[in-house]
């Protein structure tokens, strides 16, 4: 075969920091999202917390251009969390206060290794994608399909791609991270492990891959049937397994003690309920013009138009996460107005796919959204995700939303009788007597989801 050399011209779309910051920002929490807007803070000198400016400083919540100084602040600007400390003015200087060292994340332990590695940009920025999505336990919790359906299309990510970064994660460390479950994240760190005899390696890894349910049930006699083993042998793979640590990410947790604060307050108005932003949940954040005409006279006046255009950058995507947040939230008040009047039991049957025709947004975007956002209520506070739920159908041909089946069964078991609790199979008959027509075992798994015993426990409780 003849070799030859030749050229090609093609597009094809970056993953800009700008669209992997607004993705981020997107599917942070409340409080991971205070923790990123502090990180910024510390990095970005042109932007502040609104109440600790320089004096007579011109501000602004976003500027279109990325290099003309921003003006004044409109009505829209991002107010309402707590403030850090502020600059300290002594002998006629500023000076900042120090900041208490944070503790390593999850997220800054692997992004440093993955910097370290031959991976092009490109690849990092996918595998930075991967790590934003891990759980708290270090778990991939999203399925790379999905995340592949967010990503907008034009820039052509295949799923190939993905599945090369999230290799390219589980090969930090610590071993067993961005696993998609159990047995996998086990697997992994049995394969990493040094100085496990291969025998045993290979037994272990039999058992976690083809018989993880009867390693969990402890049927050890079944186990040593399939695997061909005696008790030593089994003894060491059970040794080797449980020596592994199933939650590699915890470790990196920074859990603390906080105030949850709802991003969607509820109020009724003209007889109907509507959404709004919670100004409590809102960061104010702006740029101190005055620091940017300072740094103008620096002998690096290009350091200025970068961090400028990376803080319009942050201000739009972040007014952009709240945006999408109310709308959403607001599309989800509009189907539920019975719950906001009359509580649970009068839940809409309600799934992403509406929202997201509605908002034109993408399913999986919607999932982002509603994951970690809070709506304060007449009943409470709630996920925004919690107002989803399946549709079960009724005799009448209609349908009611599995979130309303849970309450009914609720209230059933809060007003049984003493000594005499309802097992699932009569809970289903009553429903049906409602006109509900319902499956035992369907009763069983909400019973199950509510945290409630079965009635056999129940009866006990009441000796």
């Amino acid at each position: 075969m003849k070799l030859q050399q030749q050229s090609r011209l093609t597009q094809r779309l970056a993953l800009t920091p700008s669209l992997q910051q607004a993705i981020r920002l997107l599917q942070f929490s409340g409080k991971d999202l205070n923790r990123e807007i502090q990180r910024i803070l510390q990095e970005n000198p042109l932007l502040e917390r609104e109440g600790h400016s320089l004096k007579n400083a011109r501000l602004s919540f976003e500027n279109d251009s990325d290099t003309q100084p921003a003006t004044e602040t409109s009505e829209t600007t991002l107010s309402g969390i707590e403030t850090p400390e502020s600059f300290l003015k002594a002998d006629d200087r500023l000076v900042q206060p120090q900041m208490e060292a944070q503790p390593l994340s999850l997220r800054n332990h692997l992004t440093s290794q993955i910097r370290l590695t031959s991976a092009n940009r490109r690849q990092l920025a996918l595998a930075e994608l991967i790590i934003d999505a891990l759980d708290k336990n270090g778990y991939l919790a999203e399925m790379l399909d999905d995340i592949l359906k967010w990503l907008p299309g034009e820039l052509d990510i295949q799923l190939s791609e993905l599945e090369s970064a999230l290799e390219l994660v589980q090969a930090q460390e610590p071993a067993g991270i961005a696993a998609r479950s159990s047995a996998e994240c086990i697997a992994i760190q049995l394969r990493r492990r040094p100085h496990l005899p291969y025998v045993t390696r290979k037994r272990a890894l039999a058992i976690i891959e083809n018989h993880f349910v009867l390693f969990i049930r402890r049927d050890f006699s079944r186990l040593k049937t399939l695997l061909r083993c005696d008790d030593e042998d089994m003894i060491e793979a059970r040794q080797a397994i449980q020596s592994c640590n199933p939650h590699p990410g915890a470790a990196f947790s920074t859990e603390e003690a906080h105030t949850l604060i709802p991003e969607l307050l509820i109020f009724q108005q003209e007889g109907r309920w509507q959404a709004r932003l919670n100004p409590a949940a809102i960061p104010n954040i702006r740029i101190n013009t005055l620091y940017a005409d300072a740094m103008k006279n620096t002998e690096n006046p290009h350091a200025l138009t970068t961090q400028l255009q990376e803080a319009n950058w942050f201000l739009r995507n972040l007014r952009q996460r709240f945006d999408t947040i109310l709308r959403t939230g607001q599309a989800i008040v509009e189907r539920q107005q019975k719950f906001f009047s009359d509580g649970a039991a009068s839940m809409r049957p309600l799934v992403l796919r509406e929202i997201a025709d509605t908002l034109e947004l993408h399913e999986s975007t919607i999932s982002r959204v509603t994951n970690q956002k809070y709506m304060h209520t007449p009943h409470g506070i709630f996920e925004l995700k919690y107002f989803f739920g399946s549709h079960l159908q009724t005799e009448s041909g209609g349908t009611v939303s599995s979130t309303a089946v849970r309450e009914q069964i609720k209230q059933l078991i809060g007003a049984e009788e003493p000594g005499k609790p309802l097992s699932d199979n009569r809970i289903a008959q009553m429903l049906g007597e409602q006109g509900l027509v319902i499956a035992r075992r369907t009763v069983a798994k909400y019973r199950e989801t509510l945290k409630i015993p079965p009635a056999r426990m129940r009866k006990s409780l009441y000796r």
